[in-house]
């Protein structure tokens, strides 16, 4: 029998996250919206170890009055605020969740529960969480240390000052901040349960997607951590570890979600897919047997697309591939720690063309060391090559990165955005706002207005839009924008340019 939120009475612990749809308007226009996974998990772990669980769902339900509900409705004793970390949106760390985050744990305190933080914000700034009342920080991947933490808790009855691996807490006596020892990573993933997906109103979900798209679709995850190194990418839960499930019990929970929820459409919120071609022929052998094969959409890199990976990538229901491109400068690339040759980008788009694979780029301007010169070049290549979808952002300086290290003095108090759409420049970039979003705009449109019939092209408007960008940059040019030492076009060193694909490789086949 599944236990939903209406029927669970009282519990132990009630889990929830700070991230309301209805605070980005950007996503709510969207109307995609995905249940919270990384919560789910945690919730599923602590209920097959034998606790009471609960979650409210902030995703779409009002923060302000639901959570308030559902602490009167279960009554629990601990409260875990527990992000996300599979989603970017979470790992963006944006204001409002923060914001939101604090007014949660101040409403869980108010019942004399015992209050907790996990994810990407709270890893990154510890001690301010510490500051506002949450009684611990869980780091790293946190479902062993949610189930250790509630054992301590609820049955040998330790209120703080847990000596539990993974965990921050602040000293009663010195006030000083308490690191435990690290926690080691999940390395076995099949020994998790199912995300407790029936724990959340999965209809809800389902009727977003309906208005929005006409079919319904929920996210999964094969993987956790990227062994990739690009010295922009933050990677406060998993850092740079590298975990597979087994491709079979991936297929299986596909398998469950088609014909028991009427899932017709699969995000893998994975960092990065394919990596291992074996497991990508596995996984479609899985899907073929299960009968699971759904149109699924993907995040990886341009040079993991090859003709057997991307074979097996459509034969097991493969729609969409999204790559980290970023730049159609080398130079840019090099300075990234990328790993990555712009001449991949093109040979992977042509070989997803010719499966019938949507090819979309996540591009990123601002970078130091990128001018006009390099904007044109990532101009470029979007028009040369034509990938069916962009995503657009700037560079954003995340705690714990080569590249927040490298800007940091520059950093005033605004160190976050307020909501995904936001684009604001936090460092000295070659340019300012205005003229970033500019171009995400003009780019944007283009890509999209390429796509469609002649008679539905609008006369005009992707000309203004462009002359709008040149004007722009030619008001918008910052003074002392950050320079770096980059590579030359063409210049990598091999064992740099190979060392993240080694890496990669190594421990996963």
């Amino acid at each position: 029998m599944r236990h939903t939120l209406e029927d669970a009475g009282t519990a132990d612990v009630l889990f929830t996250h700070a991230y309301h749809l209805a605070y980005d308007p950007k996503q709510l226009e969207r109307g995609q919206p995905y249940p919270p996974l990384g919560t789910l998990y945690a919730a599923a772990a602590a209920r097959e170890s034998g606790f009471r669980v609960a979650v409210f769902d902030s995703m779409l339900e009002d923060p302000e009055t639901g959570f308030a509900r559902s602490l009167k409705q279960h009554e629990p004793r601990v409260v875990i605020l527990y992000e996300d970390s599979f989603n970017y949106l979470s790992k963006m760390c944006l204001l409002r969740s923060r914001e939101l985050s604090w007014k949660m744990r101040a409403a869980a305190a108010a019942t004399g529960a015992i209050v907790m933080a996990h994810g990407s914000d709270a890893a990154d700034h510890t001690e301010e969480y510490l500051e506002q009342g949450f009684d611990a920080v869980l780091l790293g991947e946190g479902e062993q240390t949610v189930c250790d933490l509630l054992d301590a808790i609820l049955h040998r009855g330790q209120a703080s000052e847990w000596r539990i691996p993974g965990l921050a807490w602040r000293d009663s006596s010195s006030g000083r901040v308490m690191k435990t020892e690290t926690r080691s990573r999940q390395r076995d993933l099949s020994l998790l349960p199912f995300p407790a997906r029936d724990l959340v109103h999965l209809s809800d979900y389902a009727d977003a997607w309906n208005r929005s798209t006409g079919y319904v679709s929920t996210n999964v995850v094969a993987s956790r951590g990227c062994p990739f190194r690009c010295n922009w990418c933050a990677k406060p839960v998993f850092g740079n570890s590298y975990s597979l499930r087994p491709a079979e019990s991936v297929a299986a929970e596909i398998a469950e979600l088609k014909s028991s929820y009427g899932i017709e459409h699969i995000w893998f919120a994975d960092d990065i897919f394919a990596l291992n071609a074996r497991w990508t022929e596995e996984f479609a052998d899985a899907m073929e047997h299960y009968g699971a094969v759904l149109p699924f959409k993907i995040q990886s890199r341009a040079d993991l697309m090859r003709p057997g990976t991307v074979a097996d990538l459509k034969r097991a229901g493969c729609s969409e591939v999204w790559m980290g491109v970023e730049s159609g400068a080398q130079s840019v690339l090099n300075a990234m720690d990328k790993g990555l040759r712009v001449e991949s980008v093109a040979a992977a788009r042509e070989l997803l063309r010719g499966y019938g694979i949507r090819a979309c780029y996540f591009l990123q301007f601002g970078y130091p060391g990128e001018g006009l010169k390099e904007i044109e070049a990532t101009i470029d290549l979007v028009r040369s090559t034509r990938p069916d979808d962009i995503g657009v952002s700037v560079s954003y300086p995340l705690p714990n990165t080569t590249f927040y290290e490298r800007v940091s003095e520059q950093l005033g108090d605004k160190r976050n955005w307020v909501d995904s759409a936001e684009l604001s420049m936090m460092f000295r970039s070659a340019y300012s706002t205005e003229f970033y979003r500019s171009l995400r705009n003009a780019l944007h449109f283009e890509v999209t207005e390429g796509h469609l019939p002649a008679e539905c092209k609008t006369a005009g408007k992707l000309r203004l839009l462009w002359e709008e960008v040149y004007a722009l940059e030619a008001v918008c040019r910052t003074t002392r924008p950050t320079t770096l030492p980059i590579y030359p076009q063409g210049s990598m060193p091999q064992s740099r340019e190979h060392e993240a694909m080694d890496a990669a490789v190594a421990g996963v086949l």
